[in-house]
C-alpha cells in the first residue's frame, strides 16, 4: 500500500470519528448534523477544522452569573406574577394584554422575563433620528451610561459616540462600553484611549485568545442595548456605524427599527447588560447596586417583557415567542427581517396562519449583505408564497428591521432575525410589547414601507433563472449552519 493510499484511509477513519463526535456527542438537531456531515464528506479534515471554529456547542456551559441576579428579588417577582396569571380570576387592566397571558406566562417560566407596566415607548426607524436622540440622552446623563453593540465602527459616527462618552466620563459619569469582537473586528482598544483615560471602561465579548484566530466564530453577542441612568433604555436593530446613517453607497438608505423605552422595562434591560458585562469583564464586574435600578415614574401605559436568548440555553426563547405570537394571530401578521431562514416549525406556523385566512405579510431586502443567507432566504420564500402569504421586496435601500406585529395589538422589536443563527447561535434580546398604540404605529410603518417595495408574486418567483435556483438550493442545504 503506497503512502497516498494510507493517507486516504487515515483521512477516511478520521472523518468517521469526526462525524461520530457530531452525531453522538454534540447531539445537534438533525438538519445541522446533516449539514456538517455533508461538509466533512466534501472537504475531509478541513471540514473538521471549520467545525472547530463554527460548530462548538455551548448549551451545557455556564456563561453568566445568575446568582447575584436572583439575590435582588427577581425570583419572588416572577413567582408572584406566575401565580397571578395561573389564577383564572385574575385579569389585566388592559384586555388586550389579557389576551396574551399564555405568551406572558411562557416568557416568565422559560426566560425569567418579568412583566413590566407603565412604559413609554418611542419607535425610531431612521438612523439620524435614532442617534440624534441618543446623543441628546447621553448629554443629559447624570450617573451612568451603559452601551452595548454587536458592530461598533471607528468611523465618523463611532468617533462621535466615543467623543460624547468621553465628555461624560470627564464629568464623573460612569461610562461602560461593551462590543462583540467579531462584529467589531476592526475596532481596537486603543480607539477608546481617551475614554479609558477619563475613567470609562471597555469590555469585549468572547475575545480571541490567539492573534487573528477566534475559536468562537459562531457564538457572537448580537445584542444592541443602551441604558442611561437606569431611566432610559434603547433596544433594536441599529448598530454603531456610518452605514446605519445611510452613508454606505452599497446599501443606500438604511431602514431599521429601534425602541427608546422609559419605565420599568429598563430594569430587565439593565440586568441583561450587567450579565453580559460581567461575563466579558470579570476584572471590572458590576454589582447590583440601587443606583442602577432607580425608582421610575409612571411614564406611559405600555406593558413589556424583555426576552433574551443564546446558545448557552437549551430553549430557543425568542423563536418560541415568535411562534406563539404567530399561532395566536386572528387577523394579521406583519414581519420585517433582513434574513428569512426559518426552521420547519416556524415555517409551518406561518404557512398554517396564512392557510387559515390570516393576512401574513413578510418584507425582506432587495439586496444581500451576506450572499449565501440572501439566496437561502429566497428558497424559503417560495414555500411561503404557495400558502398565500404576501411577500414584499424593499427597494428604498436596505431593510434591517427585526419586528413582528400581530393583529395590530402586540408586537416584538429587537435584535433577533428570522434565521437559525439568531435562534440557536447568537446572543439576542427582544422587547415583547403588549400595547395597541405601539403596534399600530409599527403596522403603519410597515404599510408605508410597502409603498417603497415590490410585491413578489408566485408567478414572478417561478420565472427566476436556473442559475438563481441552483444558488438557492446550495444555500438552503447549508442554511442550518449559516
Amino acid at each position: 500500500m503506497d503512502i497516498l493510499s494510507i493517507f486516504l484511509v487515515v483521512l477516511f477513519l478520521f472523518n468517521i470519528l469526526f462525524a461520530g463526535i457530531i452525531i453522538f456527542i454534540e447531539r445537534k438537531d438533525a438538519s445541522a448534523t446533516w449539514a456538517w456531515v455533508m461538509i466533512l464528506f466534501f472537504i475531509p479534515f478541513i471540514g473538521f477544522v471549520i467545525y472547530l471554529f463554527l460548530g462548538q456547542n455551548l448549551t451545557r456551559r455556564r456563561l453568566f452569573d445568575w446568582e447575584r441576579f436572583r439575590q435582588i428579588g427577581i425570583v419572588d417577582i416572577i413567582s408572584k406574577q406566575m401565580d397571578q396569571i395561573r389564577n383564572p380570576e385574575f385579569s389585566f387592566h388592559d384586555e388586550d394584554v389579557d389576551e396574551y397571558r399564555d405568551l406572558i406566562y411562557m416568557h416568565l417560566i422559560n426566560n425569567d422575563a418579568i412583566l413590566t407596566k407603565d412604559n413609554q415607548i418611542q419607535v425610531l426607524t431612521d438612523g439620524e433620528e435614532k442617534f440624534n436622540q441618543l446623543f441628546e440622552d447621553i448629554q443629559k446623563a447624570k450617573d451612568h451610561i451603559h452601551i452595548q453593540y454587536y458592530i461598533f465602527r471607528y468611523d465618523s459616527l463611532g468617533k462621535k459616540i466615543i467623543e460624547e462618552l468621553t465628555k461624560k466620563a470627564e464629568e464623573g459619569v460612569k461610562v461602560r462600553v461593551l462590543y462583540d469582537e467579531l462584529g467589531s473586528r476592526k475596532l481596537k482598544r486603543k480607539h477608546f484611549s481617551s475614554l479609558t483615560k477619563a475613567g470609562g471602561e471597555v469590555g469585549v465579548f468572547f475575545p480571541s485568545k490567539f492573534p487573528l484566530i477566534n475559536m468562537r466564530l459562531n457564538y457572537r453577542n448580537h445584542r444592541k442595548l443602551t441604558i442611561i441612568d437606569g431611566q432610559i433604555g434603547y433596544v433594536g436593530g441599529f448598530n454603531a456605524g456610518n452605514e446605519y446613517l445611510g452613508k454606505d453607497k452599497t446599501f443606500g438608505y438604511w431602514r431599521d427599527t429601534h425602541l427608546r423605552i422609559k419605565g420599568n422595562a429598563v430594569d430587565p434591560m439593565q440586568t441583561r447588560f450587567i450579565l453580559d458585562w460581567n461575563q466579558a469583564s470579570k476584572h471590572f464586574s458590576i454589582d447590583y447596586e440601587p443606583r442602577y435600578f432607580p425608582m421610575k415614574s409612571n411614564e406611559g401605559n405600555a406593558t413589556v417583557q424583555i426576552v433574551s436568548s443564546g446558545p448557552e440555553s437549551e430553549w430557543e426563547q425568542i423563536k418560541n415567542g415568535y411562534m406563539k405570537m404567530i399561532m395566536s394571530a386572528k387577523e394579521s401578521v406583519y414581519i420585517q427581517t433582513p434574513y428569512f431562514i426559518p426552521d420547519q416549525s416556524l415555517l409551518d406556523a406561518l404557512r398554517v396562519a396564512s392557510l387559515s385566512g390570516v393576512d401574513v405579510r413578510l418584507m425582506i431586502p432587495n439586496k444581500p449583505d451576506h450572499p449565501f443567507i440572501y439566496w437561502a432566504t429566497y428558497s424559503y420564500i417560495g414555500l411561503l408564497l404557495k400558502s398565500g402569504a404576501n411577500v414584499y421586496i424593499y427597494e428604498n435601500g436596505f431593510i434591517h428591521s427585526k419586528s413582528i406585529v400581530i393583529d395590530r395589538k402586540m408586537n416584538t422589536v429587537g435584535t433577533a432575525n428570522i434565521d437559525m443563527r439568531s435562534f440557536k447561535l447568537n446572543f439576542e434580546v427582544n422587547a415583547f410589547i403588549y400595547h395597541k398604540e405601539t403596534s399600530e404605529e409599527l403596522a403603519q410603518a410597515f404599510e408605508k414601507d410597502m409603498m417603497e417595495s415590490t410585491k413578489l408574486t408566485e408567478e414572478l418567483y417561478n420565472k427566476r433563472p436556473r442559475w438563481i435556483r441552483f444558488k438557492e438550493s446550495i444555500s438552503r442545504l447549508l442554511s442550518p449552519i449559516l
